[in-house]
């Protein structure tokens, strides 16, 4: 109901967690938004308890109650362990969009000063690398099952276009690996393609995501809108933030259909904890996402604008923008301090910058559409066979040994096409060495032209190879459309 706070639920992280959302909480309140601020945890408090998700079934229940989060950095274990937490509350909540904005800030020295930097990154957020499918395939090889769905790559593709259109920007460029993973990142590059013809008035590019971070490094202005992956996105959007002054001034929001989360990008740099020295603006910043997109643009601009007269001034500022500056350090504002001077300056517009009230756009979203290029009905009309399948075995044995033992295990309908080692075919040989790490891929195809390999035939392959070899992982090779939808081995 009109004049009612807005629920919102506040995680305050980890570290410096509770330090710069106390800031950002303190500022909003000034501004004089009424929130309803529902505490919940996550994290690393979490994780010493032993629930090895790190969010609690009460910060689910409070999230899926308010549906808007402001979150301060969480731990995340490195190398072993728990899940990332934060990976966690994405996925819990199918925040599929991550929104990272970069744009050049008054008094904040960079190589790129005056050019008026000013692009948005937009991460897939679900899926990619960061859908955590991981294995030991043996005690030496491990595997990362890079995961990219049609329906994923079209909502996050949408979304790019939508939020481009409105906020009245020219350029959309779509970043991927296609040229080498043909399959996966190009899938995400032909929907790319598919979808920007549906966006006439905008600029659709496609880059090879190397090429951006080179392009970044280079010449960042003419980025507007950048789409793309999950972890090309994770890369890229830090690159992006070192352009216009460091994760210290990174915002972000993570984006569904139902449920939005607000973060800084930076971590909880625990040894800066309860020392009041942090620099809150990305975490403000963020929560100025927040606000747009609860509905209070116009508080949001007040802030920003505040925000902006505080770094252009320079009176107050942080250890780290002090030192940037070659300012002095030992008196620089304390979290506190600085949390004041923007409070202060409410009300105030910035003199070398557009003021934010003035250039107020709406915030993007996704548009809800009544129909959608993938679904059950459309994967049932492709036309498919499998044709075979790619077993992947644990063995340290030469390609000259095991390639003719396999062969003889092939069966009537199937025959060895090929053995590669980590992709860089073995068999036949090719004259290429490639180092032997204990697993070898056997692809095993139809004989006949145009036949298809039932599950059965399948199955006995298995129970053959498995008499001799120790397999520890098969996949299908699939033919839609008429297309292989596989890739070779090197070398074949």
């Amino acid at each position: 109901m009109p004049g009612q706070p807005h629920r919102i639920t506040v995680i305050p992280g980890d570290g410096v967690g509770p330090e710069v959302v106390r800031s950002a909480q303190r500022i909003i309140a000034a501004a004089g938004v009424a929130a309803d601020w529902e505490e919940a945890e996550a994290g690393a408090e979490v994780f010493k308890r032993g629930d090895t998700s790190g969010v609690p079934r009460d910060t689910r229940t409070s999230i899926e109650r308010t549906r808007v989060v402001l979150k301060g950095p969480l731990e995340t274990p490195v190398g072993f362990g728990e899940k990332s937490a934060n990976v966690t509350l994405r996925k819990l909540f199918e925040t599929y969009a991550n929104v990272r904005p970069a744009r050049e800030l008054p008094g904040v020295p960079t190589r790129y000063a005056g050019e008026g930097v000013d692009m948005i990154i937009v991460r897939e957020n679900i899926e990619d690398l960061y859908a955590g499918i991981e294995h030991m395939q043996t005690p030496d090889v491990a595997q990362c099952l890079k995961v990219i769905t049609r329906k994923g790559s079209e909502k996050i593709i949408r979304y790019a276009f939508e939020l481009a259109r409105s906020e009245g920007r020219a350029k959309v460029t779509c970043a991927t690996k296609a040229n080498i993973m043909k399959l996966t990142e190009g899938l995400f590059k032909r929907t790319f393609e598919a979808l920007s013809v549906e966006y006439p008035e905008i600029t659709a590019e496609h880059l090879i995501i190397d090429n951006v971070a080179h392009q970044m490094a280079k010449n960042p202005v003419q980025f507007d809108v950048v789409v793309t992956t999950n972890l090309n996105g994770d890369i890229i959007s830090d690159l992006a933030s070192g352009l216009v002054g460091g994760l210290g001034f990174a915002p972000s929001g993570n984006y569904g259909d139902d449920v939005a989360i607000f973060e800084a990008v930076h971590g909880s740099a625990p040894k800066y904890a309860g020392k009041d020295v942090i620099n809150p603006t990305a975490l403000i910043l963020s929560s100025l996402m927040m606000l747009r997109h609860i509905g209070e643009a116009a508080a949001a601009a007040t802030i920003e604008d505040a925000v902006l007269v505080t770094l252009e001034e320079g009176k107050a500022v942080t250890q780290d923008l002090a030192r940037q500056t070659g300012g002095d350090v030992e008196h620089a504002a304390s979290t506190t301090g600085f949390t004041d001077s923007i409070i202060a300056n409410l009300g105030r517009q910035p003199t070398t910058v557009p003021s934010r009230a003035a250039a107020e756009r709406p915030a993007g979203a996704a548009a809800r559409r009544p129909s959608w290029t993938y679904g059950a009905e459309v994967s049932a009309a492709v036309e498919r066979r499998t044709i075979g399948a790619d077993l992947f075995l644990e063995s340290w044995a030469a390609p000259g040994d095991a390639g003719p033992a396999l062969a003889a295990l092939a069966g009537d309908a199937l025959a060895l096409q090929m053995v590669d080692s980590r992709g860089t075919m073995v068999y036949p040989a090719t004259g290429l060495n490639p180092d032997a790490v204990g697993v070898l891929r056997a692809r095993f195809v139809v004989r006949e032209e145009g036949a298809a390999v039932s599950d059965a035939e399948l199955a006995a392959l298995l129970g053959r190879v498995g008499e001799q070899f120790a397999w520890t992982h098969v996949e299908k090779l699939h033919v839609f459309g008429g297309e292989p939808s596989y890739t070779k081995a090197q070398g074949q």
